[in-house]
């Protein structure tokens, strides 16, 4: 049994995530489920890649969040003439003849990325290496990040002409793919009712770095059982078409597999859902619950499955 001071942070973080939810809920309509895997990830220490048309209020749900979690947010347009020095900031020659660093949109708590796959890949990279490392190198010397440190990037899915894709390796640096799909009629008709108006809702700040911090802490702290990392490692060796555990079926069905990374943010996810959803360690329904956002941009269909007209999520599915 844990201590009682873990159940109370564990219900705090619970008390939380929802007084948060019905926060963003005021500024952006309907999107629960893009909602809720964006704080998981803030929650579970990762970054998060949005991937829907343009005007489906990607940027103002990201500026909502950074609001309501009163952290420093900044907004990274990216485009083909964008450099690595334009994110991670460039060293100059001051008045007093010493070179100095100005710092970069990505000393921020919050990033937004906007349309990353605009950008040619030395520049993606730099923001990539600064995930990773939580930090920036700049003529020698290291700049550390602050913390909390989360990159939330969009990418539009339609016009692919003069996009570079992200590499599937530093696709693998993003906790989850979050689909944005079309609003429904009643939802839409409320957007617009909202943003046609002089309304203009108020949103408070609900939480802090340090809070943040905390969480993201009692989160990694939560325990889980074996079958349940069993049941993680297990689906992920599955999406491998050499893996140990994979059907014949889905050796045909996919080209590549997910990495040890998938495993990762499959457990450490699945503590956030199971602690948002009140419970107090993660059972095989929160490994299920996050798989999909984990998996789909780290498996690779073939040309049977594209031919079958299988999508990563219906692969992802008959996994479970």
């Amino acid at each position: 049994m844990q201590h009682s001071s873990e159940v109370e942070a564990a219900n705090a973080l619970k008390l939380a995530y929802e007084q948060i939810s019905k926060e963003i809920g005021k500024v952006i309509i309907g999107q629960q489920e893009v909602v809720k895997f964006v704080l998981i990830s803030i929650f579970s220490n990762g970054h998060c890649l949005l991937v829907g048309v343009p005007g489906l209020a990607k940027t103002l749900l990201v500026q909502t969040v950074a609001q309501v979690l009163d952290l420093d947010f900044k907004r990274i347009q990216f485009t083909p003439d964008l450099m690595p020095s334009d994110i991670i900031g460039s060293e100059i020659l001051g008045e007093d003849r010493n070179f100095k660093f100005i710092k970069g949109p990505v000393f921020s708590n919050i990033i937004l990325a906007d349309e990353i796959n605009r950008t040619p890949p030395k520049t993606q990279a730099a923001l990539l290496e600064a995930m990773q490392e939580k930090a920036v190198t700049a003529a020698g010397v290291t700049h550390k990040l602050a913390q909390p440190f989360f990159v939330l990037a969009t990418q539009n899915p339609i016009e692919q002409e003069g996009t570079y894709p992200l590499p599937e390796a530093q696709l693998d640096r993003f906790m989850f793919n979050v689909a944005l799909n079309y609003p429904t009629f009643n939802e839409e008709l409320q957007v617009v009712k909202n943003t046609t108006s002089a309304l203009k809702p108020e949103v408070n700040h609900l939480l802090n770095a340090e809070q943040i911090i905390y969480f993201q802490q009692l989160v990694r702290n939560i325990p889980v059982t074996n079958h349940v990392l069993e049941y993680a490692v297990k689906l992920v060796s599955k999406t491998r078409p050499d893996g140990e555990f994979t059907s014949a079926k889905i050796k045909k069905l996919l080209n590549w597999g997910a990495g040890p990374r998938a495993s990762q943010f499959l457990i450490l996810g699945a503590k956030c859902h199971a602690v948002i959803n009140g419970k107090y360690a993660p059972d095989i329904e929160d490994v299920q619950a996050v798989a999909k956002p984990i998996l789909r941009h780290r498996i690779v269909r073939s040309y049977h499955a594209e031919a079958e007209g299988l999508s990563a999520d219906d692969i992802i599915e008959s996994l479970f």
